[in-house]
């Protein structure tokens, strides 16, 4: 047999695919040239609205199979990214800037947050093939689908704050780069990974529900009047739930 036609190899592939459509969410940076500081408020809240919405949904399917474990996921994901906050606060700007092209430290934390979030839809592509081939298909393209507002959310992030539309477009699809590397295991390992998913979906959204409500809505509140912050925050989290709703 062709080593191109592996079970594992096309498990790979897809989770490969579902990086890359991560890096489809900074496309519209590429026409947006002036971004005035009215924008970057919205834009804070746009992701914030994101970010509060997949916190949600991680939540929710971490439940369907332990809520406790769910809980303490939930914890250690909160312990996680203050203490990362702690130490990047240590860190100089200017180093941070060499590396992302950002301005400040909430770029990084921002970028691990999504990459952890990113682990556990890697380990849901390889679970999701391992019970059929066809709903191993069907889970990659929504997630696929789904990773493209978490684009949009990364590079609402970084754009604003100094990071070229093409690094925003590497550094998105860097984030998503775990999806491919735990797919595979979890294909072949698929009891032992699944055991623990509800912990990881946990993890993923206690951090990015504490970096949206100390990061982001901060940011979004010294740009912004607040009423219209709650205005883009509500209509980012409409617009995501009707989104998965059309991706079934």
């Amino acid at each position: 047999m062709d080593w191109l036609d592996l079970p594992v190899t096309t498990v790979f592939f897809y989770a490969l695919l579902t990086a890359l459509a991560t890096g489809l969410g900074a496309l519209p940076f590429f026409f947006i040239k002036n971004i005035s500081p009215s924008f970057l408020g919205k834009s804070n809240a746009v992701a914030a609205g994101l970010m509060l919405s997949a916190s949600y949904n991680l939540i929710f399917e971490g439940y369907k199979e332990n809520e406790w474990m769910t809980v303490i996921g939930m914890l250690s994901g909160v312990i996680l990214v203050v203490l990362a906050n702690h130490w990047l606060e240590n860190k100089s700007t200017l180093e941070l800037k060499d590396v992302v092209g950002g301005k400040k430290k909430d770029i990084l934390l921002f970028l691990g947050i999504m990459t952890v979030h990113s682990f556990a839809e890697g380990v849901s592509v390889g679970v999701s093939f391992a019970n059929t081939m066809e709903f191993g298909i069907f889970i990659a393209i929504a997630i696929a689908i789904h990773n493209i507002p978490e684009g949009l959310a990364i590079s609402l992030v970084m754009v604003p704050k100094g990071t070229s539309p093409i690094k925003a477009v590497g550094w998105s699809i860097f984030s998503s780069l775990p999806q491919p590397i735990m797919a595979v295991p979890a294909f072949i390992f698929v009891e032992t990974f699944r055991e623990y998913l509800p912990f990881g979906l946990g993890l993923a959204a206690g951090a990015m529900i504490w970096m949206v409500f100390a990061e982001l809505l901060p940011e979004a509140l010294e740009k912004c009047e607040p009423h219209q912050i709650g205005l883009w925050i509500t209509l980012a989290i409409i617009g995501m739930s009707a989104f998965q709703i059309l991706i079934g």
